[in-house]
């Protein structure tokens, strides 16, 4: 911010007997909140426009006293004393003004609410129990904490639609539907693929998508995380598991230089759905379907489970495997030789390439570029999530080319591949089977992993811990959701032993050591540790 913008204007506001001040603009919903006063609501969020149609968040709200000449009156310790209105209004929809008090638990307000969530439940169906958002409904949670308990209402209930199939991805039961109008309003503003409506009015209002219209955008999963009941339901998670289930671990999406900040739900070692966490510096509360949904490969039938040695039999342990890929390499003409590293890989494990690469004196090191064309919002132009990371820690090099021609020409005899298929690279698979030694890391079964000379399982993302630099150079942080299949290791832990198996080095014995050691050598990440970065990262000073 410049030195000389203008200061925002400070707004005095009472909340619940409390003087308190906010920035002009904030609205009354967020100046409670900020204020540790909750406030049920159901059409409000933060991130869209303010339709204040559900009315659930009614407050008191008042205004100064003022003298005939139009000046506040003060009360005994200078501060205006309020004028409360006769009637509650409701706070989302309403900015804070000078001198405003704000009542957010007085006997009117708690009977408004009561009066609101009678009126929300009058047609709402009671499938509680096979309600795929139980565990997690705004409207349970309300109706226990606000509500009556009781109803008054004894005629039939209005029927709707059920198990409508709106979209690729969604499915509406709009009998649980409460006109909230969150679904309508973020394809709308932030979408922007206007497909979804209200139709008929009064208490047969339903929402539907469009004649000739799908809800089939790549962003169409944030409606279902929006959704506060169980109108909209993902079918890749409808039914599958209850919520409170789940363990939930923080995290990153990996599947673009974005970076987008995820939560992932697990159980029994098992990822069952992948959701947005908010960060205003990276995704905002959104992310895009085509990543959320990138986690099934997670449990493939062709993960790697366990080291192999060609020639020998399989699965050999790991001491033997690693010995194996140490013998293959040690001793190898550093010209002849050749890695081919991934972008997807975490900075540590990079950095630990860069040590290998300098152990056996090779030159030519690159990682595979994946460009791709983005859709200007969290779908970036790169497909790799760690680039940035990559060229900071000087392996993205531009020599593929080169590595690739010289593995054909039969020039390159040993080849490293370290998450990537060589044949993505462009070399043929007729070549990987002319190599002296070719030693493999990844995790899933490939074109390359069948020619591989020593084979060496490792884990996902979903089943380590380190951390990425996002194309805008953010420093960010993942977790382990879930262990590995099988024998697969961390990248990490396999580079330290392969690296110390040809050195003789002395060991590393927590990720934590290895960013400790990038951090020492990096100026950009000096002073830093995996804790300091915390939950949203931290904002990185790259320079060429």
């Amino acid at each position: 911010m410049s030195d000389t913008a203008t200061p925002v204007a400070m707004i005095n506001v009472q909340i619940d007997g409390e003087w308190k001040q906010f920035p002009k603009g904030t609205r009354v919903i967020e100046a409670c909140m900020q204020s540790g006063k909750f406030i049920p609501h159901y059409c409000y969020h933060p991130k869209l426009s303010t339709p204040g149609n559900c009315r659930m968040c009614l407050v008191e709200t008042g205004r100064p006293k003022m003298t005939p000449d139009r000046q506040p009156v003060l009360d005994a310790n200078g501060k205006p004393e309020i004028a409360w209105g006769p009637k509650p209004e409701i706070c989302c929809a309403v900015e804070v003004a000078e001198g405003m008090g704000v009542r957010t638990t007085s006997p009117l307000v708690e009977e408004c609410r009561k009066g609101v969530m009678e009126f929300l439940l009058i047609n709402h169906p009671l499938d509680c129990p096979i309600c795929d958002q139980a565990g997690e409904c705004r409207l349970q949670e309300f109706s226990v904490e606000f509500g009556k308990g009781e109803s008054r209402f004894i005629e039939e209930k209005v029927k709707k639609p059920k198990h409508v199939d709106i979209g690729e991805r969604i499915v509406l039961d709009d009998e649980r539907c409460i006109m909230c109008s969150r679904c309508i309003r973020f394809m709308q503003e932030v979408a922007h693929d206007d497909v979804l409506g209200f139709l008929n009015r009064g208490s047969h209002t339903t929402l539907s998508v469009y004649p000739g219209k799908r809800l089939d955008s790549n962003y169409s999963l944030n409606t279902v995380d929006i959704c506060p009941v169980g109108a909209l339901t993902s079918k890749d998670f409808r039914f599958k598991m209850r919520v409170w289930f789940l363990k939930e671990t923080k995290s990153i999406d990996v599947t673009c230089g974005t970076g987008s900040n995820i939560v992932i739900w697990s159980r029994e070692n098992i990822v069952h759905r992948i959701t947005p966490r908010e960060n205003d510096f990276v995704n905002s509360c959104w992310m895009p379907d085509s990543h959320r949904m990138n986690f099934h490969h997670l449990h493939s039938d062709a993960r790697l489970q366990a080291p192999v040695v060609k020639g020998e039999e399989a699965p050999a342990t790991w001491p033997r495997a690693i010995a194996a890929a140490a013998e293959q390499l040690r001793g190898r003409n550093p010209s002849e030789m050749a890695i081919i590293a991934s972008a997807r890989l975490s900075n540590e494990e990079l950095f630990l390439v860069r040590r290998l690469a300098a152990t056996l004196k090779i030159d030519n090191v690159d990682v595979l570029p994946r460009p791709q064309t983005g859709d200007g919002f969290l779908v970036s132009n790169d497909g790799n999530p760690n680039t940035t990371g990559a060229k900071m820690l000087g392996l993205a090099t531009g020599k593929l080319p080169e590595i690739v021609q010289g593995v054909e020409s039969g020039k390159i005899s040993g080849l490293i591949v370290l998450g990537e298929d060589a044949v993505d690279c462009g070399i043929s698979a007729d070549s990987l089977r002319k190599l002296g030694a070719l030693v493999v890391m990844g995790i899933s079964a490939n074109r390359t992993t069948e020619h591989a000379t020593a084979l060496l399982p490792s884990s996902a993302w979903a089943e380590k811990r380190g951390t990425m630099i996002n194309l805008k150079g953010r420093l960010q942080r993942f977790n382990q959701a879930i262990q590995p299949p099988g024998q697969a290791r961390e990248d990490w832990e396999i580079l330290r032993d392969l690296i110390q198996a040809i050195s003789g080095s002395n060991g590393i014995y927590t990720v934590e050591e290895v960013f400790k050691q990038v951090a020492s050598e990096v100026p950009a990440l000096q002073g830093l540790t995996i804790s300091r970065i915390g939950d949203l990262g931290v904002q990185l000073s790259l320079t060429a």
